[in-house]
């Protein structure tokens, strides 16, 4: 009888990165465990149903005993509803995979839970200076599976402080490098892109260099930035040249936590060809787009993976990235995720030198390393970099010309399918579970401790 695992992150219906990853690790385990999953959205339109999608997952997934129910819920969940869903269901375990400060209750009543249940998280990212304000969520938990090799090593270091309680290190801690995991049959090079994409982009003019960005209009992306840099690129080049260029910017112009991407594009980039698009894209359509673009760039300032420049390496398309997060396992760089322990990041390219790395990416080296922070993230860094270099990366990218791109392209796929993909991400779930509920020990119902 298979392993029934509940499931807090996302409603994986929904077209947010939590949730394109939720499902695909959810459909690609359904061989193994049975799901359950309390998918959560700030205001859910099916909150209060039940929704069987077991006809629909069978059908795509062939696995005939497929067993998928989810639960929609407005916000992020809280105790009673938990309660309830681990009377009703009893679930062997319990998978939790979203930022854990909007399910701090989850973590602060971790010792009922675990009484009969163990908790995984699946760590979504962290960055420099190492977060010790994470470490009562790393204690609440029997696994953590960390998306990218630089989280991977935060949170070993963070556990090897000493508890605060016992005086002694955490050393029992489960952590498994679980990147996440990019699926190879849905994008993939194609030989004609559909009409009414290239359409959409070209229209009635034809462009010899498509820049794509395809991230959310928040700050923390760099999406005015991104605009500048594309203007300083095309500042360098001929009329009939930059004429000849567009920036295609999947996302929301005027994201009410972002900024007024038409007022950036007037104000600093007026003479140049930029392009908006916000629709709901398919996973196949948008496979399509990164087919008919010639290179895919994401500078945000930290980023816990970037599923768009994976998508595009899959797809066959080269990369411009910032040395940062999780898009620095993108890079190619010749590091495995334990040297991440003691190496920390490559973010700053004084510190580590000219680092090798993929054929396919145009890396940029933050220029300017600064510490913000927030309530509920006291301090973190922002791995900022200068849009001159943005710009040279482009130029770079611009100079090899379409035959080269594309070969640059399809090593970045192969690197993605050897190192980042969906089944890899898959096994590796597997394993992360399998090792929690061979060694899960029931929390005491009370811990003693002498006061000395």
């Amino acid at each position: 009888m298979k392993k029934k695992i509940l499931l807090l992150s996302d409603d994986l219906r929904m077209t947010s990165g939590i949730a394109t990853m939720s499902k695909e690790f959810v459909l690609g385990t359904l061989h193994k465990y049975d799901w359950i999953q309390l998918g959560a959205a700030i205001k859910h339109p099916e909150y209060g149903k039940i929704i069987d999608i077991n006809d629909d997952v069978r059908k795509r997934t062939g696995i005939k005993d497929a067993n998928l129910k989810v639960i929609p819920y407005n916000g992020y969940g809280d105790m009673n509803i938990l309660r309830k869903l681990l009377n009703d269901e009893k679930p062997d375990a319990i998978l939790h995979f979203t930022d854990p400060h909007y399910w701090q209750w989850l973590y602060d009543n971790e010792h009922e839970i675990r009484q009969h249940t163990p908790i995984l998280y699946y760590h979504i990212w962290d960055d420099l200076p190492d977060p010790q304000y994470n470490r009562d969520v790393f204690e609440s938990c029997d696994w953590l599976g960390c998306i990218s090799k630089q989280t991977y090593g935060i949170v070993h270091r963070v556990g090897k402080r000493t508890d605060k309680v016992t005086f002694k290190p955490l050393e029992d801690w489960q952590i498994t490098y679980v990147p996440h995991g990019i699926n190879p049959d849905v994008f993939k090079p194609i030989d004609t892109v559909s009409d009414d994409v290239k359409n959409y982009i070209h229209g009635d003019k034809e462009y010899d260099f498509v820049l794509f960005y395809n991230s959310r209009n928040i700050r923390r992306k760099q999406p005015s930035d991104v605009i500048y840099s594309f203007r300083l690129f095309c500042d360098k080049l001929s009329k009939e040249k930059a004429e000849k260029c567009l920036l295609l910017m999947h996302t929301n112009p005027m994201d009410e936590n972002g900024t007024d991407l038409v007022a950036v594009k007037e104000a600093v980039c007026a003479n140049y060809d930029v392009k908006f698009t916000d629709l709901k894209l398919e996973q196949d359509k948008l496979n399509h787009f990164y087919n008919a673009v010639d290179c895919t760039i994401n500078i945000a300032n930290n980023e816990g993976f970037g599923l768009g420049t994976a998508e595009s390496l899959m797809a066959g398309t080269p990369i411009i990235v910032n040395v940062t997060g999780g898009l620095q396992d993108q890079c190619g760089f010749n590091y495995t995720a334990d040297d991440y322990i003691t190496l920390g990041s490559l973010h700053d390219k004084k510190i580590h030198g000219s680092t090798l790395h993929g054929e396919w990416v145009e890396p940029v080296w933050s220029s300017a390393i600064n510490l913000n922070g927030s309530i509920p993230t006291p301090y973190i860094f922002d791995d900022r970099v200068n849009d001159n270099d943005v710009a040279n990366a482009i130029m770079k990218m611009y100079k090899f010309g379409k035959k080269k791109r594309k070969q640059k392209g399809l090593l970045g796929r192969e690197f993605i399918i050897n190192n980042l993909s969906s089944k890899i991400m898959c096994d590796k779930m597997i394993e992360g579970i399998e090792q929690t509920l061979d060694n899960f020990k029931p929390r005491k119902k009370f811990d003693l401790y002498k006061i000395v």
